[in-house]
């Protein structure tokens, strides 16, 4: 008698299905669960990205700010005395700006990744059922629509001043293509530093120390035909100063593309190559 109440008091006591929680009644009823691909999987986490720029605006503000700044600047200020005028200096310094603009911006790719790695939120998503890939390749593509933002800011503001590219819509599509391939190669090596510091405030040190002389001692703001012979020798090796003189060329329908666009494209698959195997194989050991 007593067990019969006991029961009963325990059944009255159950939650009916109306009450249990949504995810422990998902997990009762024992579906199959499909393991997500790798595209869904990597645009997912592209998404998250994205959406952590709403509590980290800098780094979209960073975007815009920096070409403005720089574009405006430099153009008059220095347009009268380089070129003659700002119109003809736009079209020497406005590709350079969008090379070195999305340079500089790859960094928080890289700052992105280490504060993933010290929240512990990266552990997290290396227990999931997904391509392991899928979490670099969706960082990857929040950077290409961080990079797209940047280039139409470039672009919108030089055309505002007074740039009117002679390579037409095709020649700027092309350049902005390369520069943001060569911007998401860049990403590639700040994930990779990323994973072996661990340290965002690091991360952003480390590629301020590379960056800024890659982007300065370059030919972005001036041809190196005046330049120092050791500092000549550095800008015809530079890469930037490669993907800059390939952008002119496309933007300005110039006809002396292809030497800078060729190195170009091999700089950006070689890093590509190079980095990517080395980010994949730290993202697999990290623990």
């Amino acid at each position: 008698m007593t067990t019969s109440a006991a029961s009963t008091s325990a059944a009255s006591v159950r939650p009916t299905p109306a009450d249990a929680d949504p995810i422990d009644a998902l997990l009762a009823e024992g579906r199959e669960r499909h393991r997500a691909g790798a595209l869904l999987a990597s645009a997912t986490f592209g998404r998250r990205a994205m959406l952590k720029l709403g509590h980290d605006p800098k780094q979209l503000v960073d975007s815009a700010a920096i070409p403005i700044l720089l574009t405006v600047l430099f153009t008059y200020l220095f347009g009268g005395a380089i070129s003659g005028s700002t119109s003809e200096y736009l079209k020497t310094l406005l590709p350079g700006v969008l090379s070195m603009s999305i340079a500089i911006v790859t960094m928080y790719g890289g700052a992105r990744l280490a504060q993933d790695v010290q929240s512990g939120a990266f552990d997290r998503f290396r227990g999931l059922p997904v391509w392991r890939g899928a979490f670099v390749l969706g960082g990857l593509l929040s950077d290409a629509a961080r990079y797209l933002f940047a280039s139409a800011i470039v672009v919108g503001l030089g055309l505002v001043m007074g740039y009117r590219p002679d390579g037409g819509v095709p020649g700027v599509l092309a350049a902005v293509a390369l520069v943001i391939a060569f911007g998401l190669s860049l990403s590639l090596v700040w994930a990779a530093v990323a994973l072996l510091i661990r340290d965002a405030a690091v991360v952003l040190s480390i590629a301020n120390a590379v960056l800024m002389p890659l982007s300065f001692a370059s030919n972005v703001f001036v041809q190196p035909g005046t330049m120092p012979g050791w500092l000549q020798a550095f800008v015809d090796v530079n890469p930037l100063s490669h993907v800059a003189t390939a952008a002119r060329g496309l933007m300005n329908d110039t006809g002396n593309v292809g030497g800078a666009l060729t190195w170009s494209l091999t700089a950006t698959a070689a890093i590509t190559l190079v980095c990517a195997p080395i980010t994949l194989r730290l993202y697999g050991k990290q623990g």
